[in-house]
């Protein structure tokens, strides 16, 4: 006979948080976001650690390299996707971890033969006025000068000059030798009252820029997540098919962290994966697993050697797995059977092994409802899907702009590794859509937004830590009618009220 469990499978939506005793130091300019991104021993410190409890999902239309360096600039990790060639994740990888904080790899560069014409093309794409100009036109080309909008005056030229004509040469350029720290860079910016200071190696190529205006955008981000080297972190997505010939490529291309992406996590495959990371690599790479919607799905990736577990099946905005497979489990029962799982683990053997909860929110506040219910961090798809910064594009419907959102089970997608049962290399039916998010602006914005929230929460509860909260955290299921309660109700809303005339 089949195995049932007890209860109802709940949704982040089913449930309250009951507030708690706040005193007068816990508000949230005090609260600290830290959480463990791998596992570690008791009374050890993880190898990474993130400075808020967000990463982006391992999709084509949420994580590419923008992404990524905008994600950890605010203290979390993009994991950039992996259905795509070995060649072009690597790539995609290394030019994300060539984002020194504060130093800036060219992305506007043109060749001394080259015209103004060509200039002003570059910059209305680009969006940029500060171009390098280097031998062969590339970012990192022999440095020949430079061109900023005051070299010249599109009303007063043809169009046709060369920039060799009009650009600051390299003789009249103040430069740095790469090597120079950020604060010597800044120094140098200041005292010769400089808008940008190329960086450049021994043999006069080009490596980065440094920006004035960069240095406030640096002092604005005191989360950024760096490793060692000051790089931004950066994670990458890996199948169970190609993990041979990807994870060697990913580590060299220098990803922090990787993460098998499967639709489901408790099988063979990714033990195997595991198996072979951890017999070439020991436990320097440091990699997740899943996903899984129980202990007994937890404790098997555990034991196979998982750095993270990510938990939920089903629950993505974009997701059809249970409509067309009937499989899952409502993301904020799964969680707490998980996270319960994990705490026994924990205090059986001294390691803890973050756990990931990945799918299933659709407002600010179930993010603090997945943290109390245990989860170290969460994954998100449609959250980033809508900024700037995802590698999608911007598209207006009947004056309304919209950002394009589709699943890796979807037709477009085709990432028939993620959906892998071991039979033919092919995408057999859809477990997900194609679909439009309304465009939300920049992820710096609209993270702040959320993450005030999110503290705020944890001071109604009492709490100035992601661990506190889940000690101090009360939790309550609602009714139907409970959650109607929670809105706006019985009244017209003002910015409703011109509708309500027409």
């Amino acid at each position: 006979m089949a195995c049932y469990f007890n209860g109802v499978s709940h949704t982040f939506n089913e449930y309250l948080l009951v507030p708690g005793y706040s005193s007068c130091e816990c508000v949230p300019a005090n609260v600290s976001l830290k959480t463990p991104l791998v596992k570690f021993k008791k009374g050890e410190e993880p190898a990474i650690s993130l400075n808020i409890p967000l990463t982006s999902a391992i999709m084509q239309s949420v994580s590419g390299e923008k992404l990524a360096v905008a994600l950890a600039r605010e203290g979390g990790v993009s994991f950039i996707y992996g259905s795509q060639s070995v060649e072009d994740e690597a790539a995609m990888v290394a030019r994300a971890k060539s984002f020194k904080a504060g130093f800036v790899v060219s992305d506007s560069n043109v060749m001394p033969d080259q015209t103004l014409k060509d200039v002003v093309a570059i910059k209305n794409r680009n969006g940029h006025s500060t171009f390098a100009v280097t031998e062969d036109g590339t970012a990192d080309g022999k440095l020949l000068g430079i061109v900023t909008d005051r070299d010249y005056r599109i009303s007063r030229m043809t169009g046709d000059e060369k920039v060799r004509e009009f650009m600051t040469p390299l003789e009249k350029l103040i430069t740095a030798e790469e090597g120079t720290s950020l604060k010597e860079a800044n120094d140098i910016i200041w005292e010769h009252k400089l808008n940008s200071l190329p960086i450049v190696d021994k043999n006069g190529y080009l490596k980065y820029f440094v920006f004035r205006k960069d240095y406030d955008a640096h002092k604005d981000n005191p989360n950024e997540l760096l490793d060692p080297n000051k790089r931004y972190v950066v994670g990458a997505g890996i199948n169970t098919r190609d993990y041979e010939q990807r994870v060697p490529a990913l580590i060299d291309a220098g990803a922090d962290v990787l993460c098998i992406d499967s639709s489901e996590g408790f099988s063979e495959w990714q033990a195997r994966t595991l198996a072979w990371i951890r017999e070439r690599y020991g436990d320097s790479v440091k990699v997740g697993a899943g996903n899984v919607v129980d202990r007994e799905g937890f404790l098997f990736l555990a034991d196979a050697g998982a750095d993270f577990i990510k938990v939920g099946i089903g629950g993505g905005s974009i997701c059809i797995t249970r409509e067309t497979k009937g499989i899952g489990r409502g993301q904020a029962t799964a969680l707490i059977d998980v996270c319960e799982a994990r705490d026994e683990y924990f205090k059986k053997t001294g390691v803890y092994i973050p756990v990931c909860s990945d799918g299933g929110i659709v407002y600010d506040h179930h993010m603090t409802l997945a943290l109390a219910m245990g989860a170290d961090f969460l994954m998100l798809g449609r959250y980033f899907a809508r900024f700037d910064e995802s590698p999608t594009e911007k598209i207006s419907i009947r004056g309304t702009y919209y950002k394009e959102y589709w699943g890796e089970g979807s037709n477009r997608a085709r990432n028939w590794q993620r959906y892998d049962l071991g039979g033919d290399k092919k995408l057999s039916f859809e477990e997900g859509v194609d679909s439009y998010v309304p465009y939300a602006g920049s992820l710096k914005d609209n993270v702040a937004v959320s993450l005030s929230k999110v503290k705020s929460t944890m001071c109604n509860c009492g709490a100035m830590t992601i661990p506190e909260l889940q000690e101090k955290a009360k939790l309550t299921l609602v009714s139907a009618t409970s959650i109607v309660e929670g809105g706006a109700h019985d009244v017209i809303r003002k910015d409703t009220a011109a509708d309500v005339h027409k």
